[in-house]
């Protein structure tokens, strides 16, 4: 697959928080990074490395202070604000480390939202959500608030909304961690199936045995890609993760 074929593209990404140089943080240096469609890549790498704000910039939820990122094609950084939402409801979906689902709303009514607000009928939005709950095995709490859930249970409602729709790109980060390994590892498989039908995936995690469902590994230290692995190598992070 070309470099043109690619849903996710970061061409010398980089990130800067603080408006003086004494207080400066550089959370990403120069990332160029392809995800396509189909792969499964999981990003791995020491707590402040820039995972979760590779993962932000790759969604549109903030904007690089220099370089490019193209969401199948589209550069993110030249839409207006309404079409940035488009591109963030129809073609993303983005898993968020502390679930962000509204509380007010079911189980259900959460995951329908993205739908609902991309002018989809309620009908056909509850359908394709309690789909997409059926598919993490969360259908018989579609009635129930997040209030009212567990945090594993909320991850998985989290992770459907994410999911529902055709969503070409999903996002994650650390969408395991509230979960049983039994349980994560099922919506890992959940994750895997649809890069298999032709999304494509981009997944923060700290534990090796996760990331070996991934295509390919990246590694960030101190804001830089400084390595990755294909799914061979992958395969050896299980192994190594299995001895532990």
């Amino acid at each position: 697959m070309t470099q043109d074929q690619a849903v996710l593209r970061l061409d010398r990404v980089s990130r800067v928080y603080g408006r003086s140089s004494a207080a400066e943080v550089c959370a990403l240096r120069e990332v160029d990074l392809a995800v396509h469609a189909g792969e499964f890549v999981a990003v791995m790498g020491p707590s402040g490395s820039g995972k979760s704000t590779l993962l932000t910039m790759a969604g549109g939820l903030d904007s690089p202070s220099s370089g490019r990122v193209l969401v199948e094609g589209r550069e993110l950084g030249g839409l207006s604000r309404r079409r940035l939402a488009e591109v963030r409801r129809r073609s993303v979906g983005y898993v968020f480390q502390d679930y962000n689902l509204i509380p007010a709303l079911t189980a259900v009514e959460n995951v329908a939202l993205p739908r609902e607000l991309d002018g989809t009928g309620s009908r056909t939005a509850r359908r394709e959500a309690m789909a997409a709950l059926e598919e993490l095995g969360m259908a018989e709490l579609a009635d129930r608030f997040p209030d009212d859930m567990s945090g594993g249970q909320q991850q998985r409602v989290a992770i459907a909304r994410a999911l529902i729709g055709d969503r070409r790109l999903v996002l994650a980060d650390e969408p395991t961690g509230a979960l049983d390994s039994n349980t994560g590892e099922a919506v890992l498989a959940v994750l895997r199936a649809r890069c298999d039908a032709g999304a494509a995936a981009m997944m923060v995690t700290h534990e090796a045995r996760h990331a070996a469902w991934a295509d390919r590994v990246v590694f960030l230290r101190d804001g830089r890609l400084v390595d990755e692995t294909g799914r061979a190598e992958a395969e050896t992070l299980l192994a190594a993760g299995a001895e532990q």
